[in-house]
């Protein structure tokens, strides 16, 4: 897979740090949608590389380690080549439970040291918590992993999953060079509250989701361990009217000449130039069609259009169960 044309590539805040409009996500290489050949994740994450692909997403908690240490293996060789952001602070027992969150200071710079020997690198270039802990003031947790940036560990620091006020609490410690969080045709929140402090701050945004954890390109959970089987969106009662959306999404993208998911990622793409999509292609023939998406121009008319046939306030379900809800710090 080579690139064919010449791509435009984005800067993420305001950091100067300029990548490739898409980034490739890759926790479903360790577990959570059911069992993946780590061959082919590799394969695949060469793959992107090759195309053009620079930045490479993990979290220190995907398959307890798992997720690290198969991107380590990917990159030998290649580290030149890959820019690498790192979620940390999800706790796990052994039996592959969440046991919450821990972003205390000497925790996060343990974290690093670990991710750090699993990567194979000596530095990693965004790191974030994956979620605020409620215990620890995030001045704190900024705190630290900016001594970690001053002894040359991590380069930038990023958020995930947190609102407004943290935001500006956190940028206030430490220049913050972007925001992840949840944001697809149907996961749309962020655009009210948080998005324009974003822009009024320099933040940039890495959106994970944009399909909708596979549901805008049709995709079910079917394998075991496929963590969607629990998510309110993908039960039964709400599938239902939710693929009839998906339907719709169908049509117009046919009549783009394009696939599904291809024009749910460039809807994402076309939201701002500050927005650098999360792709979670796990096999080489889903980045393929999913890289194809930075081809597809909307205009204003098709985005309305996009819009008003898949509205966000229509879709049954919230994006994670209950508990977690309560959790996100970026839904309160």
């Amino acid at each position: 897979m080579t690139t064919e044309h010449r791509i435009e590539l984005r800067e993420i805040g305001s950091t100067g740090l300029t990548v490739f409009p898409l980034a490739l996500g890759c926790m479903g290489m360790s577990g959570m949608y059911g069992a993946a050949d780590d061959n082919e994740s590799i394969a695949t994450i060469h793959a992107a590389l090759d195309y053009g692909v620079t930045l490479l997403d993990t979290g220190d908690f995907y398959g307890t380690g798992h997720n690290e240490m198969l991107i380590g293996r990917a990159l030998k060789g290649h580290q030149d080549k890959a820019l690498l952001s790192v979620k940390f602070g999800a706790m796990r027992s052994p039996d592959g439970g969440w046991i919450g969150t821990d972003a205390r200071p000497s925790a996060v710079k343990n974290f690093a040291a670990y991710s750090l020997t699993r990567l194979g690198v000596d530095h990693i270039d965004i790191y974030r918590p994956a979620r605020l802990d409620p215990q620890v003031p995030i001045e704190d947790t900024i705190g630290a992993i900016a001594e970690l940036i001053k002894a040359g560990y991590v380069r930038y620091i990023g958020l995930s999953e947190v609102g407004v006020d943290t935001i500006r609490r956190a940028q206030a410690v430490h220049p913050i060079s972007d925001l992840q969080i949840e944001y697809s045709l149907i996961s749309r929140s962020p655009e009210t509250e948080i998005f324009p402090v974003l822009e009024e701050l320099g933040i940039g945004v890495t959106a994970y989701g944009v399909l909708s954890r596979g549901l805008l390109s049709g995709s079910t959970p079917s394998a075991q361990g496929d963590f969607r089987a629990y998510l309110p969106r993908f039960r039964e009662e709400n599938l239902a009217q939710n693929q009839r959306f998906v339907e719709e999404l169908k049509q117009i993208a046919a009549s783009k000449g394009v696939s599904p998911s291809q024009l749910a990622i460039a809807w994402v793409l076309a939201k701002g130039r500050n927005i650098i999509p999360l792709i979670g292609a796990r096999k080489r023939t889903q980045l393929e069609e999913s890289l194809k998406a930075v081809e597809v121009e909307l205009s204003s008319e098709e985005l309305t259009r996009i819009e008003a046939a898949i509205p966000a306030s229509a879709i049954a379900g919230t994006r994670y169960d209950e508990h977690q809800m309560k959790m996100l710090d970026s839904e309160r």
